[in-house]
């Protein structure tokens, strides 16, 4: 199809012009606007019309209309100078992206620097009616933020397991059975004296993934109770300084709840003189891109956090449209990634010793996909 349109091209296009132009009516154009449905071949041509008028839908028409704006908010509630410095946010705002242009939504991205900005953040994008709904993700237990999406009448979803027991829909990563198969992974290396360098456990992928760390020590047989452990806050530099605490403790192993600690952790551990894997092996938490060029390569837990971003802009907007009629969680898999940093390759003949037993700690090891990179 080819048209010239010049002389037909006013810049206060409307519905009905586009529909005029292309020989359709002004409903169908609106389908083809929003996404809906219409035949490949309608669809074509109002596109194309469209393409050559360069016309842009009047949003604020369209809002009035529907009660909608087409804007997606997000909230994290992070202090801005964290947010930049940890690749895992980047992740997931790269999937929700994705999935809101795929599904012609604005995603607009809500930070705070300080407490007071933090508590009057809901009514400034809620209470003022600038989104169709959120995602939260991120947030503390006891966030008086996540009380107030629920009491308030907003749509929203969360990204990580929601502290309080009101019906929340949520999309999250398997952090227990994660946890789990790391420290399964070091007890059939035959790592004895393994430490936990963990995420704050006043957030729920925390202490869910203390709780799979400590779960994976107690079918190996290993004590839990005189565990040597410190705490970070998902940093690198937290990372670093925990580790310095836990040198004291002489481990041989060290499991970090995150990959941005675990850089610093293996940057504590080379300062104090100690080789990785040789002296120390260290496995990580979410396969963040990072991991593959760490000096050694580290070992980590992949999670799926690109496709935690789609997941829960697909799922906001079935909330939003009325299609989710209960609470739903979408639990993704978790996938342990062996590398050079927890000793793997120099105990070999190990594993394929373990591999051989049979019990729980077998079933457990193999409940979790586990593959090696080199």
């Amino acid at each position: 199809m080819t048209l010239t349109l010049q002389e037909e091209v006013d810049v206060r296009l409307t519905l009905e012009d586009i529909g005029r132009l292309a020989g359709v009516s002004r409903s169908t154009v609106s389908r083809v606007v929003n996404n809906q449905s219409v035949s490949p071949e309608v669809r074509e041509r109002v596109e194309e019309v469209i393409r050559l008028t360069g016309f842009t839908p009047n949003v604020a028409a369209r809002s009035l209309a529907s009660q909608r704006t087409g804007i997606i908010g997000v909230i994290i509630p992070n202090r801005v100078h964290t947010l930049f410095e940890d690749p895992y946010f980047g992740q997931l705002i790269r999937g929700m992206s994705r999935a809101s242009n795929q599904a012609g939504r604005v995603l607009s991205l809500f930070l705070f620097e300080t407490d007071e900005e933090e508590a009057s953040l809901y009514r400034r994008v809620a209470s003022a009616g600038l989104v169709d709904g959120v995602i939260l993700t991120a947030s503390r237990v006891g966030d008086p933020l996540l009380g107030q999406l629920v009491e308030g009448g907003l749509p929203f979803v969360m990204i990580g397991r929601p502290d309080r027991d009101d019906p929340i829909s949520y999309v999250n990563s398997d952090n227990v059975g994660g946890a789990r198969a790391a420290a399964v992974h070091l007890c059939q290396l035959g790592y004895r004296r393994i430490a936990y360098l963990g995420a704050p456990t006043n957030t729920t992928a925390g202490a869910d993934r203390l709780t799979g760390f400590l779960e994976g020590l107690a079918l190996c047989g290993n004590p839990t109770d005189s565990l040597p452990r410190a705490e970070g806050d998902f940093t690198e530099a937290s990372g670093y300084r925990a580790m310095q605490e836990l040198i004291q403790d002489r481990p041989d192993a060290v499991f970090v709840a995150s990959d941005t600690m675990a850089l610093g952790a293996l940057r504590a551990l080379r300062d104090a003189g100690l080789d990785v894997p040789a002296d120390v092996a260290v496995v990580g938490f979410d396969g963040l891109p990072p991991s593959e060029i760490a000096e050694p390569a580290l070992t980590t837990v992949r999670q799926a956090v690109v496709e935690s971003g789609e997941r829960a802009v697909h799922l906001l907007l079935e909330v939003i449209a009325g299609e989710v009629g209960e609470a739903r969680s979408e639990i993704l898999s978790t996938e342990l990634v062996v590398r050079e940093s927890c000793g793997a390759a120099r105990r070999a003949h190990r594993i394929e010793a373990k591999h051989a037993d049979t019990g729980p700690l077998a079933a457990a090891s193999a409940a979790s996909p586990e593959r090696e990179e080199t």
